[in-house]
């Protein structure tokens, strides 16, 4: 039923032991191959770069690790970096970071729910009018991430691809969005300015947490159906696990906004400095 798949992922060490193996008995009692690619991953090793294994004694339980730091922490620190071929070594302050990026993600759902009304609209697909140059801004980089992920995967470039989302999601969206318009949601007078500030943050949410599911599976879904409660946004799918995918939107590109907020940007950068 399930013959021929589409991709195979395994290690490289075992090509002659059981990939080359599984094509010639295919070809031989199928006439056909089974699978149309194969992507070679590099391999886990240990601080010291050796490869894990019981005489050492210097394996790791991928169970202590998930009690500890959660498997989605797990699942982020074996793709952050990862390129096929390339051997990987496992410290603990790579979770640890991972970790943190899931604290951030959720820290960042967390304000945004706390920031929405009570008898708010479900979410519309169409851009407010009174948008202003922050949210034109993050919405078009948004924009340019998801079809920039989007041929990162194509391609399997899952290292690229997860380092990608990671990045707008931590410093763009995180740092920088969220904080311009903080005191867009405090100001009662102007209310077109604050829905508009609540729509973006919430579309924008939303297609990150798309983005980035694929790598954090049980956070995602977890800020997913709360969000969509939250927001009264019938219109989204059951799961986020079936959701529609993110798509490149030419209707969101704002270039010159996207070079005015470069530009303010690197001038708050200077000043820090």
């Amino acid at each position: 039923y399930f013959f021929p798949t589409d991709v195979l992922v395994t290690g490289y060490d075992i090509l002659f032991f059981w990939v080359i193996r599984m094509i010639f008995s295919s070809y031989e009692q199928m006439g056909t191959y089974p699978f149309h690619t194969v992507l070679f991953h590099g391999l886990i090793r240990d601080e010291q770069g050796r490869k894990f294994s019981k005489s050492l004694g210097n394996g790791i339980d991928p169970l202590e690790v998930i009690r500890t730091y959660g498997a989605d922490a797990l699942r982020l620190t074996l793709i952050t970096g990862n390129a096929p071929g390339n051997d990987m070594r496992f410290y603990k302050e790579k979770i640890e970071n991972s970790r943190n990026f899931a604290n951030k993600v959720w820290n960042a759902s967390r304000f945004i729910m706390m920031n929405m009304d009570e008898n708010q609209e479900g979410l519309s697909s169409q851009l407010p009018e009174h948008l202003e140059a922050a949210d034109r801004w993050i919405l078009s980089r948004l924009n340019r991430v998801t079809l920039e992920v989007t041929e990162n995967m194509a391609r399997y470039e899952l290292g690229i691809a997860v380092q990608k989302v990671y990045d707008f999601i931590w410093d763009e969206f995180c740092d920088w969005y969220i904080e311009m318009v903080k005191p867009r949601l405090y100001q009662k007078e102007n209310e077109a300015s604050r829905q508009a500030a609540l729509w973006t943050l919430e579309t924008v949410l939303i297609h990150a947490l798309k983005l980035l599911h694929p790598y954090m599976p049980f956070i995602t879904e977890e800020i997913y159906q709360t969000l969509k409660e939250a927001a009264g946004a019938t219109d989204l799918e059951e799961s986020i696990m079936i959701s529609s995918w993110p798509l490149y939107d030419e209707g969101w590109n704002f270039e010159q906004d996207e070079k005015a907020i470069e530009t303010i940007k690197e001038a708050v950068r200077g000043i820090r400095n």
